[in-house]
């Protein structure tokens, strides 16, 4: 089944269109920022997991987004000729709007105006499986929806109360504002809520981590960016059977396997993938979940060595781990996908990443140095 954005509840669903809207600050058309063909790319793969066919894309290039409108007045026009004759039910943008672009945007096209923070939660939200996935990623809805809340408190408080109707003062409140200081004490009660079970998680996960290390068992994370076959490698190193999937986000809920490396026997976790401005909800909602990484031994980090931007993917990792306080575990590179990807990229990624690992988790290629590799890290003497 795909996101919240489909139209009707019979099984032949249609659907929904979707245009893309990007800022492209300065000349970044050869870079990865917002509005890159790399970010569009992707945002593309992210609209078509939840659901989404994607008919048209608007690009503006400017200094940087406009306060009102994200891509300034006259694209705005553009843009609304472009929703109307696509039959666009959506428009998704490539960064992160405020309350008032959403807002405005609205009114001046009329097509329901979302960003890319919210299709990334929508599609969590669609693929979390386990009660701690559904907890975490309704978190991470409310941190998004609060400060929502807030930057539209203008428009309710026009509704009434306040001086400005009937100079009453402040000790008078229109519905307007009292339904604004509802919403935000609900949402600020359920956040807390839901803090007290993702914290109770955490402490059970520790518990877990304790008990394995009394026992001497390493572990190693597999991490990486979404969509880099972690969960494939996952199933060729231990004989597990998660689930895998061609889409992004596939694997919310983390895997524990065993694996036994000659004389050694380590766990080895596969976790949530991460993309390019993974939205710092996420981050926050997920850290119990993430700490599986910075309390390993190891780090297996793998690569889409087909990907045409594999280093700047590598990039992005590191980013969030060090962001977690991960960056100082040890990592293990692994160039996966050699099946598929060209051998002048692989030969590429190899002399940058000298140390890496290249396989194929669908064919078993290389797959015996992997194991190897691993058995040697994880019995090497602490330096």
């Amino acid at each position: 089944m795909a996101g919240a954005w489909l139209l009707g509840t019979d099984e032949q669903v249609e659907r929904p269109r979707a245009v893309l809207l990007a800022v492209r600050e300065g000349d970044g058309a050869d870079g990865s920022g917002p509005g890159s063909e790399l970010s569009l790319t992707e945002l593309r793969r992210l609209a078509d997991t939840d659901g989404l066919a994607v008919v048209d894309v608007v690009v503006q290039t400017r200094p940087r987004p406009d306060p009102a409108t994200y891509v300034g007045s006259g694209k705005v026009d553009e843009l609304a000729t472009t929703a109307e004759q696509a039959g666009a039910d959506l428009v998704i943008a490539d960064g992160e709007l405020s309350p008032g672009q959403v807002r405005n945007l609205e009114e001046r096209i009329g097509v329901r105006t979302v960003d890319r923070t919210a299709l990334i939660l929508d599609i969590f939200a669609e693929h979390a499986r386990t009660s701690e996935g559904r907890l975490q990623v309704e978190l991470a809805q409310v941190a998004y929806q609060l400060p929502r809340v807030a930057g539209s408190g203008r428009e309710l408080s026009r509704v009434g109360g306040g001086r400005t109707a009937g100079g009453a003062g402040m000790g008078v409140r229109g519905p307007g504002e009292m339904r604004l200081e509802t919403q935000r004490r609900r949402l600020r009660q359920r956040a807390a809520r839901l803090r007290d079970r993702v914290a109770e998680v955490a402490r059970r996960r520790e518990r877990t981590r304790r008990r394995r290390t009394r026992n001497e068992v390493p572990s190693v994370a597999i991490t990486g960016y979404t969509n880099a076959g972690k969960s494939s490698l996952l199933n060729r190193l231990t004989g597990a059977d998660a689930q895998v999937r061609d889409v992004l986000f596939a694997t919310l809920d983390p895997t524990v396997r065993r694996i036994r490396l000659g004389d050694t026997v380590a766990t080895v976790t596969d976790t949530v993938g991460f993309v390019r401005y993974l939205p710092h909800q996420l981050v926050d909602a997920f850290r119990s979940t993430l700490e599986e990484v910075t309390r390993a031994e190891l780090a297996l980090h793998v690569v889409d060595a087909s990907a045409p931007d594999a280093r700047n993917q590598i990039s992005t990792v590191r980013s969030v781990l060090r962001e977690i306080g991960a960056g100082d575990v040890p990592e293990l590179l692994v160039l996966n996908k050699i099946d598929i990807a060209p051998e002048e990229s692989v030969r590429d990624l190899r002399r940058a990443y000298p140390e890496a690992v290249a396989v194929s988790a669908r064919t078993g290629a290389g797959v015996d140095r992997l194991r190897a590799a691993l058995a040697a890290r994880l019995t090497a003497p602490a330096a």
